[in-house]
């Protein structure tokens, strides 16, 4: 038996186990990161890409907060691209294909050489508690390991299943066994499981794809990177390429709907709305005659090309005849099958906004465990996490962004409110606040935090102070300066008219690089705009500050109905402002627990 004292254990060395355990440790607090792989950290279970939209919004969030996700991703990315260039810039998004086997490999050094942490091989199977507190665990050797918080991150492993048409067999992940035993331990201490589906396409030989009958997508140049802190590197960037289903793939899948499990009924898990599997393309759009699919390359030394788009469960032999019959696969030789996979997760409504789980102190959920899907969401759950814990052993308050500070804020937001009943995904439309949460301003918005947590060095933020200063005084510049009776920040309100022009025309000069370029000319032309969503902020902000006691006792309240009181005893709400966005709740309702609110807080005045 050895016993050890940690500030955290954090189980689990995905990319919210990564996220949290950096955070932990980079602040100065020891940390135990325990792991069923060591070799398997950050591994990518699916697509090898980071960003995209909504995500690529995150990932720069991760950044600015001193998270290590965009630097790895620039250190090890292929190719590099903005998506959505063409629309208005609350929706441009970066994502870039990163080299697999590197982005581990970076993963597991930046572990490896922190001080405050260390890496052990294991399984932990229960959870230690005593008085509803989290005080360690145990682990399947027998191992146990007693520190002042836990944050679990077991993303798909948790009494994982795996299907391949017919077959089933436990997995955590391709080639590697399921959690067995912490799920019995969960539901022990009274946390509710569900059971979640998720699933991944076929990889192909990039030698036997007829490369020359398909689109080429290449990357941007120069390529955008996601870290503030990443000069400028030098890569050579790699093509994915485009092709399409057609009326032949979708025949040889409806002929076999009756073989996946997804529609034969072996699978009892709810998969994600938004990352279908091809058989449910086939099924829910039947009247769309193709389907996109990108082949997109796994790293710089390796054949293996993922096909995105074309993520099955069906047998081998029926992913083999439709793979054969998309335009430019026609010989494609598949080197790993496309496969299902079931696991365990948590209703996030168990959560508090900090992550902490309601039930137990100190036990902390992070990434799908909390029923999201995705890298990105899980890496900004496991910094939450990870910067959590760091306050709760300085004794401050929990750190918790809100709706109108980041993309993050409104996924917790909308995971400890509103649950869910699918694997959450991060989309720009969720953000009632999003001109405000652009990915060109997410250190404007949380570089300050970073810092003074202690995550984000100092260097890096003098850095992001020098920007600040560099862009204020170029617009002061385009204040002063004139053209006919317009200064330039007027004229370059007008439709037509881009900063780069006023460079190419001579009407002004500048030292800034294309993405600050990008930053002055949207805060300029979407002026207007902008000051109204703030004027909105201040509107969410008001109600945000109306605080609801967390002794508020709810089967008391007259005048509020039945219904109501369950969701808000379910979810303890911290303030009017976030009762508000709990699913099904009436405005009678919450009119009445505001008065409910301002009556108590009056007497406690009056009493003292």
């Amino acid at each position: 038996m050895e016993h050890s004292q940690y500030a955290a254990i954090v189980v689990g060395a995905g990319h919210a186990g990564v996220e949290a355990s950096l955070a932990i440790a980079r602040c100065g607090f020891p940390v135990l990161v325990v792991t069923m792989d060591t070799n398997a950290i950050a591994r990518m279970s699916c697509n090898p890409a980071i960003g995209g939209l909504a995500k690529g919004h995150i990932v720069r969030e991760i950044d600015a907060l001193g998270g290590e996700m965009g630097l790895a991703t620039d250190a090890t990315g292929i190719q590099f691209r903005m998506l959505n260039k063409s629309k208005g810039p609350a929706v441009w998004a970066p994502r870039a294909q990163a080299d697999k086997k590197q982005y581990e490999i970076y993963m597991k050094k930046a572990l490896e050489a922190e001080k405050n942490l260390v890496l052990k091989q294991g399984q932990v199977v229960e959870l230690l508690v005593r008085n509803g507190k989290c005080e360690g665990v145990w682990t399947q050797a027998g191992e146990t390991y007693f520190s002042q918080n836990v944050i679990l991150t077991t993303g798909t492993f948790l009494q994982g299943l795996i299907h391949v048409g017919e077959e089933h067999y436990p997995g955590g992940r391709r080639d590697e066994p399921p959690a067995v035993g912490l799920s019995g331990s969960l539901r022990g201490l009274g946390i509710e499981l569900v059971r979640f589906k998720t699933g991944t396409p076929p990889r192909l030989h990039a030698k036997s794809i007829r490369w020359e009958l398909l689109e080429e997508q290449k990357g941007d140049e120069p390529p955008p990177f996601f870290s503030y802190r990443t000069q400028n590197i030098n890569v050579t960037q790699l093509s994915c390429y485009l092709t399409h289903t057609n009326e032949n793939v979708h025949e040889i899948i409806r002929r076999n709907l009756h073989r996946s499990p997804l529609y034969a009924g072996r699978i009892a898990g709810i998969g994600p709305r938004y990352c279908p599997s091809v058989e449910d393309k086939v099924v829910k759009f039947a009247d769309k005659k193709s389907h996109q699919i990108y082949l997109e390359p796994e790293g710089r030394d390796t054949p293996e090309i993922y096909v995105n788009g074309f993520s099955t469960s069906l047998p081998k032999d029926v992913q083999a005849a439709a793979v054969h019959q998309i335009r430019g696969l026609e010989n494609a030789e598949i080197i790993k099958w496309g496969y299902a996979i079931e696991y365990d997760a948590a209703p996030p409504t168990q959560l508090k906004p900090s992550l902490e789980t309601k039930k137990i102190q100190n036990l902390f959920f992070a990434g799908q465990i909390n029923c999201t899907s995705g890298y990105e969401e899980a890496a900004a759950q496991g910094l939450m996490a990870g910067l959590n814990v760091v306050r709760k052993m300085r004794g401050e308050s929990e750190f918790v962004l809100d709706r109108s500070e980041a993309y993050i804020g409104v996924m917790i937001d909308d995971l400890v409110t509103c649950g869910t009943s699918e694997p959450y995904r991060m989309f720009t439309s969720r953000a009632e606040f999003r001109l405000l949460l652009r990915q060109d301003n997410a250190d404007e918005r949380l570089t300050e935090y970073g810092h003074q947590i202690g995550l984000l060095a100092d260097d890096a933020f003098e850095e992001f102070q020098k920007r600040a200063k560099k862009i204020e005084s170029d617009t002061q510049e385009l204040l002063k300066k004139r053209i006919g009776n317009d200064s330039l920040y007027q004229y370059l309100k007008r439709p037509g008219v881009s900063y780069k022009s006023l460079l190419e025309n001579h009407l002004h000069s500048s030292d800034l690089t294309d993405e600050e370029i990008h930053k002055v000319e949207t805060e300029i032309k979407y002026e207007g705009y902008i000051k109204r969503q703030k004027t909105d902020v201040q509107k969410f902000k008001k109600m945000e500050k109306k605080k609801i006691p967390a002794s508020t006792d709810y089967d008391s309240l007259s005048g509020i109905s039945l219904e109501a009181k369950e969701k808000l005893k379910k979810i303890r709400p911290e303030s009017i402002g976030h009762a508000s966005r709990i699913p099904g709740m009436s405005l009678c309702d919450l009119s009445m627990l505001a008065i409910h609110i301002e009556r108590t807080a009056r007497t406690k005045e009056q009493s003292t």
